[in-house]
């Protein structure tokens, strides 16, 4: 009786760990094999030691045409130009990334990876108030990436936030009005770094988030994604924030966060 007991337990084990992997791959957190090398400390934008140099000029014009200065986004626009989309979608699915490629190479892939494929999605789906109406949008694996197909949520938690740079929360888009805008350039491995800083230093000094000495009132950014900003160098939000802030923020102050806005950010 015993062993019998033991066995079923062992069992019941085995099957919540193979639902709390489904949970976690449903969830859209999973990288799908894809590389997650992770972001120097100071990192460089740099084209060299990359097994590939990906043109994103076809998006980088895109953007330039359907986004303005605010990152509001034209979709009636994207629309018309649905054919030059698809074939940048189609060239950056061509690619099945790798260890070789540089961390600045992979960051700008990604980001970009991401932030087209959200694009797509809302016009999918257009007209659409938010795009939390349409169903499984961060977890149906709509990206197909060489042989395989990631979900937004899988690119964003299973490989982005992986690679330890925490600015990235700041580039990718989620086509809402709270979300840090979508940069009208598209990221490469030669500007990342500085493309990360610009993105970063506006959504901080942006209404997005209310800063003051003594109080502030985060983006809920701040606080969802908490861990990936808190480190042995900036050991409170505070801290990381007081890096991009043009107003510096006192230890101690009050911190407080903003009830997020989902609504589309069109133009």
């Amino acid at each position: 009786m015993y062993l019998l007991m033991k066995r079923i337990c062992l069992l019941l084990i085995i099957a919540l760990s193979l639902h709390s992997c489904n949970l976690l791959s449903a969830a859209g957190i999973t990288s799908g094999g894809q590389p997650t090398k992770e972001a120097p400390g100071k990192l460089t934008s740099t084209t060299a030691n990359s097994a590939e140099n990906i043109d994103h000029s076809a998006w980088d014009a895109l953007l330039k045409k359907h986004v303005n200065a605010n990152g509001m986004v034209d979709y009636n626009g994207f629309n018309k130009d649905r054919g030059a989309l698809n074939k940048y979608l189609t060239q950056l699915s061509s690619y099945s990334p790798n260890s070789d490629w540089s961390v600045q190479e992979l960051l700008a892939y990604y980001i970009n990876l991401y932030n087209a494929y959200t694009v797509d999605l809302i016009l999918n789906n257009y007209p659409v108030e938010s795009i939390k109406d349409i169903d499984g949008a961060w977890t149906r694996s709509i990206v197909p990436v060489g042989n395989k197909k990631l979900a937004l949520g899988g690119i964003e938690n299973g490989v982005l936030r992986k690679m330890k740079e925490p600015r990235i929360h700041f580039a990718i888009n989620c086509a809402s009005m709270s979300c840090p805008k979508l940069l009208d350039e598209a990221y490469t491995a030669g500007k990342i770094n500085e493309q990360l800083d610009r993105a970063t230093k506006e959504f901080i000094n942006s209404d997005k988030n209310e800063i003051g000495k003594n109080s502030v009132k985060l983006s809920s950014i701040f606080d969802w994604y908490k861990k990936d900003f808190i480190t042995t160098e900036t050991p409170t939000i505070i801290d990381y924030v007081n890096q991009f802030s043009t107003t510096k923020i006192n230890a101690g102050a009050n911190v407080s966060y903003k009830d997020y806005d989902w609504s589309l950010n069109e133009q």
